[in-house]
């Protein structure tokens, strides 16, 4: 039976638990377990570095809502990109990156893999065009993506690029971080892994830190599995625990952070103190036609720039209230911050490097009237 993305969310690999009746899955705090004889370990539990049943279940839940054939876990984001490259890569191989990514995604290729032999091109990857030249012809491994991108919100035609990819032998990853799988699904438009850093819209309350990977290939995936495990890159039980109750409710928390930046956003195209807002729900954004059809709605991130320059843009985030300066986003609470010295300050003087009078924020769930009037203080 087909059920739908609210009720994969609650019920995928969260059975009630066996031995109790309990409907919410046990937190499995154990390093080790029992085994029946030498070599003969219980339901294939040994170690929990290994496989653990509340990851476990984490991990079907993920593969689940993001229609793929494997979910794995980890540490963080960064642990899961890691564990992807050293699985996919190799010296010598080339990768395609945004020109607007993640500064931790830059700074992972540029100060960690560069150095064990992997180079890569930033090209925009909104345009089919500029992804296309960067190719190397059987050289470039992976053509890595965010749709919406971080703190731009670019977006691409994952589609599109998906048969690029094909063509040039490469593997199509994308970061879903910002869309979540409620709003996006890349595994059925072409991709072939999915990222999350599932501290985001999956945990959604600010309180957990972890990643994920979800592949549409059984072989793919075991290879990650194995270096999940040889090179440890795991969460730990609470953890996951933590992240698969935040899931629960990841339909009706992302409807609430649409609804309230689709507000913020309209409130902020008007104001003299904004020179410019980026949001894919605009019909004036660029590849506003593009995320009509791959999303579902359009997200609860927003940026724009401050008509005064980096300094008002400081000042804007220093002056909120409700918005709270700091890192990090999905959250129920919403957060306002300057990318270019917080989030992207590793890309200042790279390709990636971002505007100096950009502010990204991340509306939660709050009251919007609330929002609005916080913003109309800081703006003022």
């Amino acid at each position: 039976m087909t059920y739908g993305f609210e009720t994969l969310a609650i019920h995928a690999g969260q059975d009630p638990e066996q031995r109790t009746g309990s409907v919410v899955p046990p937190i499995f705090q154990t390093s080790t377990y029992a085994q029946d004889g030498v070599g003969a370990p219980r339901e294939g539990y040994e170690y929990s570095r290994s496989s653990n049943p509340t990851r476990d279940a984490l991990q079907e839940c993920l593969r689940a809502l993001e229609g793929g054939r494997r979910g794995l876990a980890f540490a963080s984001g960064l642990a899961a990109e890691d564990t992807l490259l050293r699985t996919v890569c190799q010296p010598g191989d080339h990768v395609v990156i945004p020109d607007d990514a993640y500064g931790g995604t830059f700074r992972l290729f540029a100060k960690v893999a560069e150095r064990w032999g992997l180079t890569w091109t930033a090209a925009s990857i909104h345009h089919i065009d500029t992804i296309r030249a960067a190719i190397r012809p059987g050289q470039t491994k992976v053509i890595w993506i965010e749709t919406p991108s971080n703190p731009l919100l670019g977006i691409n035609d994952i589609a599109a690029t998906a048969a690029l990819a094909r063509d040039a032998g490469a593997l199509l990853v994308v970061d879903n971080t910002f869309a979540s799988p409620y709003l996006q699904q890349p595994l059925s438009l072409g991709a072939d892994v999915v990222v999350h850093s599932t501290t985001k819209y999956l945990g959604g309350h600010s309180d957990v830190v972890g990643g994920a990977l979800i592949v549409s290939d059984d072989e793919l995936g075991e290879r990650l599995a194995y270096n999940q495990n040889a090179m440890g890159s795991i969460n730990g039980p609470f953890d996951a625990w933590l992240t698969m109750r935040g899931i629960r409710t990841l339909g009706v928390r992302m409807d609430r952070h649409c609804d309230n930046a689709e507000r913020v956003v309209d409130y902020l195209r008007n104001h003299k103190a904004v020179s410019e807002v980026h949001y894919p729900g605009l019909p004036t954004h660029p590849g506003h036609e593009t995320a009509a059809k791959q999303m579902r709605r359009f997200g609860g991130m927003v940026s724009f720039r401050a008509a005064g320059g980096e300094q008002a843009a400081v000042r804007i985030c220093e002056a909120t209230k409700l918005f709270i300066l700091a890192e990090s986003l999905g959250g129920v609470e919403s957060l306002i911050e300057h990318p270019g010295r917080m989030t992207h300050a590793s890309a200042a003087g790279s390709p990636l490097e971002v505007p100096a009078d950009l502010v990204r924020l991340s509306v939660g769930i709050e009251t919007a009237d609330d929002l609005l009037a916080d913003l109309e203080r800081a703006l003022g």
